[in-house]
């Protein structure tokens, strides 16, 4: 039971030297990567940046603790960061004393959610949201992220919450722009634009392995940072309005409290459940690609205790929400981390960053971190979803194209809200139309297929129709109207046969339009029968009164229906 809720207990009894030597390689450069990465995402939640280093730190030692990911390193993460911004933004001004508050009491709301969640084995909740729709929000979460940045690449105010409001509001001060800040945001930009793709290739050319040359590309943000700092401080560019990060206070993080005030509470609950959500597929999606290339398992369940935990930790040391980071998670794994224990050395890492290196990102430019972010969020954006999805299911490509276009012309809240709903309208769509096929005898076999599709016997005083879902309450109608349009006045049809090898489950409202489907076929002196029903199926269809009045019968295999009912004589297969 402990080793369940705390998976320290079983990767650290076969803990060696080999792991410690691989995880303390790891921890080293994520924690070189985190240390810009946790200020430019703190910015962008529009809190001060050691809030970002503060939630690096207690969050990524609970997660060791508790969660199921080798991999995995958690932290502030830019979609996270836009959210709480969003959400905290609505309840209190950003500086502002209960701006930090607010995000505290956002981070306990998340985490306590999550850990309910994992408590009550509740993780599969999270596979209600449809990928495409995931794509489609952190595709125009990415480009919203992105817009907002631009204010501190040109070095001028702007606000909004949506791209129409951000793209308004840097027009209306272009007139503004400082070019020392251009020069520092541009050149950093393109930098770290290159580094993705031109420096692992000519650190590979100069010597290094493939791998140390990848986890060096991965960690090129810090030159960057190195690189304006001295130039911002040598040149002593703050003066000429280039804005700085100035001072990070020396210390571990701080014991916080939360507000749990009601008001509060009423007020971010449901962006806590939304922020929640979002970051649990978000890392689970990371975490479960990472452990299937090393044939590991990962438990959500308990991948959301960790992670809200996590949150919860965040709450009360200076924090704010936070979640399983992609890029970070990859270096972390590239880098050869074999344990959690990697990100509690990270932690570690970080804590002595906060006591001892702070004062050295004191002439640290904005517009680095900016350009940090931006690059980050834009490898996010995939607009291709759009082109795969028209092509594949219109019904997807809706979902997409309305979560992209709600979240960049109404926020991310709304947009992550109609995501979600989204989701679950498009699943109850799909399954409220069960596919169900006619289906007819294969020549010279026992097997059946869709006469659509195949070159099949078929007899007109017999409908075979097999049922490809389980039903319950959204498609049990449309089963019966399928039915009662398919036997309508004029047609031969006597006997009807429900092929249900296909369907695992019904519940009592399918049981109920089973016995009207019954009731309505006796009428027209039609018989209903059964074929191939499983054996948890058939104990369901025991407990009420459709077998006991059942005009037809329950065959053990449709070829014996078939064999039953068909006209003696073959007809020629349809389409023939």
């Amino acid at each position: 039971m402990l080793r369940r809720y705390l998976p320290v207990l079983d990767w650290g009894r076969s803990y060696d030297r080999h792991a410690l030597s691989n995880d303390l390689i790891a921890a080293v450069i994520v924690t070189i990567m985190l240390i810009p990465q946790s200020l430019a995402y703190a910015l962008l939640a529009g809190l001060p940046p050691e809030a970002g280093i503060y939630a690096s730190i207690v969050p990524i030692l609970l997660y060791s603790v508790f969660g199921t990911s080798r991999s995995l390193a958690v932290g502030p993460v830019a979609v996270v960061s836009l959210l709480t911004a969003t959400a905290v933004g609505q309840v209190a001004a950003q500086g502002t004393a209960g701006y930090a508050v607010a995000a505290l009491t956002l981070a306990l709301l998340s985490g306590g959610f999550l850990v309910i969640l994992g408590l009550f084995r509740l993780g599969f909740l999270a596979n209600f949201l449809s990928h495409p729709v995931i794509a489609g929000f952190i595709t125009a979460s990415g480009l919203l992220i992105a817009a907002s940045q631009l204010k501190h690449i040109l070095g001028i105010p702007a606000e909004g919450h949506t791209l129409f409001e951000i793209l308004a509001s840097l027009a209306g001060h272009l007139s503004e722009i400082n070019l020392p800040t251009v020069l520092l945001g541009v050149g950093a930009t393109g930098f770290l634009f290159w580094v993705r793709k031109g420096l692992k290739p000519l650190l590979i050319r100069l010597g290094l392995g493939p791998r140390l040359a990848h986890v060096i590309a991965k960690a090129g943000p810090v030159a960057a940072v190195i690189v304006t700092t001295v130039l911002v401080s040598q040149l002593q560019l703050d003066r000429e309005g280039v804005a700085i990060v100035g001072a990070v206070p020396q210390s571990l993080p701080p014991f916080t409290l939360p507000d749990l005030s009601l008001d509060l509470v009423r007020q971010l609950w449901l962006p806590a459940v939304l922020i929640s959500i979002i970051g649990f597929v978000e890392s689970m999606s990371v975490a479960q690609t990472l452990a299937a290339k090393k044939r590991q398992r990962i438990g959500p369940d308990q991948e959301l205790i960790g992670l809200g935990m996590a949150n919860i930790g965040a709450a009360f040391t200076g924090g704010y929400p936070v979640t399983g980071g992609f890029a970070r998670s990859v270096v972390n794994f590239d880098a050869g981390a074999e344990t959690p224990a990697a990100g509690a050395f990270t932690a570690l890492g970080l804590a002595v960053a906060a006591v001892a290196l702070t004062p050295l990102v004191f002439f640290l430019p904005k517009a680095t971190l900016a350009a940090t972010i931006i690059v980050a969020v834009l490898s996010l954006v995939d607009l291709s979803t759009l082109k795969k999805t028209w092509s594949y299911s219109r019904s997807d490509f809706a979902a997409v194209s309305a979560t992209i276009v709600l979240t960049l012309g109404l926020g991310v809240e709304i947009g992550v809200a109609s995501g979600v709903l989204l989701s679950v309208l498009l699943h109850l769509y799909k399954t409220s139309r069960p596919h169900v096929a006619e289906v007819g005898l294969v020549p010279g076999t026992q097997h059946f297929r869709n006469i659509d599709r195949h070159a099949v016997e078929t007899d007109p005083h017999l409908l075979s129709l097999r049922v490809d879902e389980s039903l319950y309450f959204v498609n049990a109608r449309f089963l019966e109207d399928l039915i009662l349009d398919r036997v309508t006045d004029g047609c031969q049809i006597r006997h009807v046969v429900l092929l249900f090898s296909a369907v695992n489950d019904l519940d009592y409202s399918a049981l109920e339009s089973l016995e009207a489907i019954n009731a309505r076929l006796r009428d027209m002196d039609i018989s209903l029968h059964l074929s191939e029903v499983k054996g948890p199926v058939m104990d369901k269809l025991q407990t009420g009164s459709l077998l006991a009045s059942l005009n037809g019968e329950v065959f053990l295999s449709h070829y014996c229906a078939w064999q039953r009912l068909a006209s003696p004589v073959p007809l020629p297969p349809a389409g023939a």
